[in-house]
């Protein structure tokens, strides 16, 4: 958990946000999110962000793409995003730098600024999101219902887990952590960021669960005896 030395208190944040846009690419508030930045122009983004409360802002392009890949400079992007601190990076070898956020609160774009070095920049409003900085609990029912199916998706999906870590996790920091490693359509992730609390977000990503866990029963083969 992030010392509250180093926390922004939210009448602190800017209106001005450097943004990297990836598909598929998930940041919500006291999420943990690594990335490996070599291009050129996010290189440039990095340095700016360290100068400047060490933020950047996560968005998602409208657009359908590769999870993972960042958006042409043209791309329309959606409207709310989430702002991340850098907590922690490292230089390799080959130029590249690897970088962890944590997710500090949403933002709506209201415009976009001109290009910095490459990198695209916005100006945000962050004070439809001031609850982010406040962690939530749900109810027991959901959070059981939430633990039972993810059991059978990560089976189905190949995805190991700790289920006895797990199983201690807090709410908040749970549906937090499954719905940003959870491979959801880069729409379904966008729902999740928009879910407008806890409770909200917990039965969407069951929703999602479930569904993909019947849609994975439909296409099973049938055995004949």
């Amino acid at each position: 958990m992030t010392s509250k030395k180093f926390e922004i208190d939210f009448h602190h944040l800017p209106q001005e946000l450097p943004l990297f846009p990836l598909v598929g690419v998930l940041l919500l508030p006291r999420g943990l999110l690594p990335l490996n930045i070599f291009e050129p122009r996010y290189l440039h983004m990095f340095e700016y962000a360290l100068s400047n409360q060490r933020l950047i802002g996560i968005s998602q392009p409208t657009i359908d793409g590769v999870s993972g890949l960042s958006a042409p400079d043209n791309s329309e992007l959606y409207k709310i995003g989430c702002a991340g601190r850098i907590t922690s990076f490292q230089e390799t070898r080959e130029g590249q730098i690897q970088i962890t956020l944590r997710g500090v609160c949403r933002f709506v774009i209201n415009s976009e600024l001109p290009l910095m070095n490459g990198f695209r920049r916005a100006n945000t409003d962050f004070k439809q999101f001031e609850d982010d900085y406040s962690e939530e609990t749900m109810l027991t029912s959901e959070r059981d219902r939430l633990l039972s199916g993810l059991q059978a998706y990560f089976k189905m999906e190949n995805m190991e887990a700790d289920w006895e870590t797990i199983k201690k996790t807090p709410d908040d920091r749970l549906v937090t952590s499954i719905a940003m490693v959870c491979p959801f359509e880069p729409h379904e992730k966008q729902a999740i960021l928009e879910s407008k609390d806890l409770t909200h977000r917990c039965k969407l990503v069951i929703g999602l669960i479930e569904s993909a866990l019947r849609i994975g029963d439909d296409s099973a083969p049938t055995t004949i005896n």
